[in-house]
């Protein structure tokens, strides 16, 4: 087995195929967002690539949905307890910034989750660099499912999120912005 320096740890979002890696990666995947506690790392796609070296260690990168994202440091002391719990000794969270994450590395479960929370997920695709950028027309309610609605502010509870108000059930809600 070769080591996680030997190994290219590119940041793709999938479960390794090595066992030793897929331990290390099924450890840090458990881990909630402090922020969205129904979603794992893994359903926000900020889990990039984790890693197991000779020595027991475990090696994981991660990305933050923004660069100053203030969970980062709660995520990375709970990634480094999971990977100790798992039997790794020494353990290495790597925070990447390229690429920059987008809330198309979401899982359709981690979307799922979020609406069964109350929180309306992304619609649509983040803009590639240069290309059109896509306008959403409406916000479905999470609640009622009405495209009713209307934004009362740009940034809600986090500054991934805006918060909505449904027009036909009076509701609030957040709504994870498309980034």
């Amino acid at each position: 087995m070769s080591t996680a320096e030997d190994r290219h740890l590119s940041p793709d979002g999938i479960r390794p195929p090595d066992p030793a890696d897929a331990a290390v990666w099924d450890a840090a995947a458990q881990v909630t967002d402090p922020e969205i506690p129904v979603l794992t790392i893994a359903d926000l796609g900020i889990l990039r690539a984790a890693a197991a070296t000779a020595g027991g260690s475990g090696v994981v990168v991660i990305t933050p949905t923004y660069s100053g994202c203030p969970a980062m440091d709660t995520i990375t002391a709970d990634v480094t307890e999971a990977v100790r719990n798992a039997g790794f000794d020494t353990v290495r969270v790597d925070t990447v910034l390229t690429p920059s994450w987008t809330t198309d590395w979401m899982t359709e479960d981690g979307k799922r989750k979020l609406r069964e929370y109350g929180i309306t997920p992304p619609s649509g695709h983040a803009a590639v660099r240069g290309g059109p950028i896509r306008v959403g027309l409406s916000v479905k309610c999470p609640r009622c499912d009405s495209l009713d609605t209307k934004e009362l502010a740009r940034f809600g509870s986090t500054a991934c999120k805006a918060l909505y108000q449904c027009r036909a059930c009076l509701e609030p809600f957040d709504y994870f912005k498309v980034l």
